[in-house]
């Protein structure tokens, strides 16, 4: 039904008013929001559009959308190519203009899978003398990226920004904390 709703104020050009439940959050909130597209990425439906809380840009999973309702209320339009610079130059679903650049090393037991895979459209791959793969890749927020970095494990460094190699370093350290029996007990 919400999916429906959604696809047919993109459809009909008409605003949205939805309840939203953040992941990171757990909380609910209302927004008004100018639906432009739907997106289909990695088994999940996002609808990117203006939304007005914010007055920015946003992309919403639509599973992640409680409740809506279409208004009479023309959308406001936004061109495909500010979508496409806002939304769509970073890694992944969390995509973002203010993008930087991730350099990763993956070792030779990895480098072979990991070149014939596309993680983004503007990546650059290419094996080094010792056969490892040295790969780049444009991102914005660190998410997405992080969890496909953590999926390669003792596979693969993070060489650059700093800050990502010690944010995906935290992460394996909390990590081996499980199995050193000296985290949290996970509920």
């Amino acid at each position: 039904e919400i999916f429906e709703t959604v696809t047919g104020a993109v459809l009909g050009r008409r605003r949205l008013q939805i309840v939203y439940r953040s992941r990171t959050r757990g909380e609910d909130s209302n927004r008004e929001v100018s639906p432009s597209r739907l997106v289909y990425y990695r088994g999940n439906w996002y609808v990117d559009g203006w939304c007005h809380l914010r007055m920015a840009l946003r992309s919403f999973s639509v599973d992640a959308i409680r409740e809506a309702r279409a208004l009479d209320e023309a959308a406001q339009e936004v061109p495909e190519e500010d979508l496409d610079r806002e939304l769509g130059s970073g890694y992944g679903i969390f995509a973002g203009s203010n993008t930087r650049t991730a350099v990763l090393r993956f070792s030779c037991n990895a480098a072979r899978w990991v070149a014939e895979e596309r993680w983004h459209k503007d990546q650059i791959g290419c094996f080094e003398s010792d056969g490892s793969f040295t790969l780049r890749i444009p991102y914005s927020r660190e998410p997405e990226l992080v969890g496909d970095i953590l999926r390669y494990g003792s596979d693969v460094e993070v060489l650059e920004p700093q800050e990502l190699r010690e944010f995906v370093k935290s992460r394996l350290q909390a990590a081996l904390q499980n199995y050193l029996g000296l985290a949290q007990p996970v509920s």
